[in-house]
């Protein structure tokens, strides 16, 4: 008797969130029970960023589908239409059973609406976080429109159940990328070093991402980052920011880094690689979740800036700093002299096995894709 294989479709928009998924996808494509595809778009497909559709396919996964999506910075709703028109057209034809979509991109979102129109059972892998931007909005609709949820942790457990998901849809299995974080089998620090030309004894990391709802104010932020480092008096490994509204005006700033003796830039780095330079780093300043999420693990001095993560789970040494230079510069001089007691908030490193054991449950296959609202207390 030939055994019918569930169809799995994740959905990778960038970077980060294939970083996330990578777990997810090793250990359901290594199991009997599931045929694996995985549908690459976004950031991935942009020779500005990296290119980084090739380093999906350098993992060796068959059922890769490629889509390019991207319109322009300034009309991220083109974008997405793009996104759900090219996946509606995947989905179509392969008839998947479950489509798994991670975090608060615009390309999750798209993957949840192809799902919820179509029939088809939605996972969302992070919902339930929060963080106050554009993001925000994103993730908690991309929650709304899926059947099932797997979360980082009992907070974000209870915010999608005060969102009126049902309680048995939601998992708690950590963060994925802990399962890489503490996996034995990181690249060392010299292999790292030596395919990125990094010839630093000590470094700093720097990611600065974009808020789209202060683009007003963004270029002027961008200014002031990039001075601060560069008055800072460190060598720094900077890595591009996403491509959301905003990101020219930091891309622009980037080019008074090039060719200066004390930084590195590059469009993107391979996520393990990235977590071995992470965890040898001597403190960590931008706006990125790495600095909230990853950072912590390794005990690495984080200097936060802005309101991109402001309502973000923050380890208790995290030094949040305002975007002026002398702030920033204030808080690498405070990072410079801190030690950081490593913090787990997300997660053992099990997430994959987690995810795995819920999918081999009857139950979650037999979720019902009429979703129904969870009211916890009805006003009189």
């Amino acid at each position: 008797m030939t055994l019918t294989k569930r169809k799995i479709v994740f959905l990778t928009g960038t970077r980060a969130d294939f970083g996330k998924l990578k777990s997810l996808i090793e250990i359901t494509r290594n199991h009997a029970e599931f045929e694996v595809h995985i549908f690459v778009t976004g950031m991935h497909m942009l020779e500005a960023y990296g290119y980084t559709y090739l380093e999906v396919k350098k993992c060796g996964y068959d059922n890769i589908h490629s889509f390019s999506n991207h319109t322009d910075e300034k009309t991220m709703d083109l974008s997405l239409a793009k996104t759900i028109e090219g996946f509606s057209s995947v989905v179509r034809e392969l008839k998947p059973d479950l489509i798994v979509v991670h975090g608060d991109r615009l390309e999750a979102m798209a993957g949840a609406i192809v799902g919820a129109l179509n029939n088809v059972l939605v996972a969302h892998v992070e919902g339930g976080e929060v963080s106050g931007t554009i993001d925000e909005l994103i993730r908690h609709s991309v929650s709304k429109m899926s059947h099932i949820h797997f979360v980082s942790n009992v907070k974000a457990k209870q915010r999608l159940i005060q969102m009126g998901e049902l309680e048995q849809s939601v998992h708690v299995i950590g963060s994925p990328d802990v399962d890489l974080m503490l996996s034995p089998n990181l690249p060392s620090l010299e292999k790292v070093k030596a395919y990125y030309q990094i010839d630093f004894p000590t470094y700093g990391i720097a990611m600065f991402h974009p808020v789209t709802t202060e683009y007003a104010n963004m270029k002027c932020y961008a200014q002031e980052f990039v001075q601060a480092i560069l008055e800072s008096d460190r060598d720094y490994v900077v890595i591009f920011p996403n491509n959301d509204l905003g990101s020219a005006f930091i891309l622009d700033e980037y080019k008074r880094l090039e060719n200066h003796p004390r930084f590195r830039v590059f469009p993107s780095i391979r996520f393990e690689y990235f977590l071995t330079l992470l965890k040898n780093a001597e403190l960590m300043v931008g706006n990125s979740s790495a600095g909230i999420r990853e950072a912590p693990y390794y005990g690495i001095p984080v200097v936060n800036i802005g309101t991109r993560q402001q309502n973000r789970a923050l380890h208790q040494d995290i030094i949040n700093s305002g975007y002026q230079k002398d702030e920033i510069l204030q808080g690498i001089h405070v990072a410079s002299q801190s030690e950081f007691e490593k913090e787990d908030l997300f997660g053992k490193g099990n997430s994959d096995q987690l995810f795995l054991n819920s999918l081999l449950e009857d139950r979650v296959w037999n979720v019902d894709r009429q979703k129904k609202f969870n009211d916890l207390r009805l006003l009189d």
